[in-house]
């Protein structure tokens, strides 16, 4: 089982990138989980969601605490929320962030593998939500795909086309550029 943590802010698109994740796993043949944790449910206030996903039924019905993977939406969160708490040793961390992955592997020690991929700049160059807003979700797929291989890039813009109601081929856009763009995923 691969079970991975995203930590993003209301607006961001969090919840609904776990979805759409989910989504492209069951449609690989894959079992899934996806489930959000709220606190105050208000734009800008952080956001979890969890993923599980197997090649066999999931029975397991709790919150990931020890995740194999984390993906952080929103680097600001880095100041205040401890997004490696749990973290398996030797796990992905994912970040959108315009840093190299060398810049910020110090913040999270040797034991995990840190990427990056601006997320936000890809989004705002497709214009995906507003100046002051943008919606990275679909950026950020694009990077997951390459970053932690749990799916294909196929499958991720099938769910993305099925699930996204606005600006379609906009998000696949940017979930294509995000893939080519992940930095540390070598």
């Amino acid at each position: 089982m691969i079970e991975i943590r995203l930590h993003g802010r209301g607006g961001q698109g969090t919840v609904v990138a776990s979805k759409i994740l989910a989504d492209a796993i069951v449609m690989g043949g894959g079992y899934v989980q996806a489930f959000p944790e709220f606190g105050v449910e208000r734009r800008g206030a952080p956001v979890v969601a969890y993923v599980r996903i197997d090649n066999k039924p999931i029975n397991l019905k709790s919150k990931i605490y020890q995740p194999d993977h984390i993906v952080v939406l929103d680097p600001t969160l880095l100041q205040s929320v401890n997004v490696t708490d749990g973290l398996k040793e030797g796990g992905k961390v994912l970040v959108n962030s315009e840093k190299e992955p060398s810049e910020m592997q110090e913040k999270f020690g040797k034991s995990f593998k840190v990427m990056t991929v601006d997320a936000t700049a890809i989004a705002l160059e497709k214009r995906l939500g507003s100046k002051t807003s943008p919606i990275v979700n679909t950026a950020i797929l694009g990077a997951i795909v390459k970053a932690l291989n749990v799916t294909n890039m196929d499958l991720i813009i099938k769910a993305i086309e099925e699930g996204v109601p606005l600006k379609v081929e906009e998000n696949v856009e940017a979930a294509k550029k995000a893939y080519t763009s992940l930095k540390g995923g070598e």
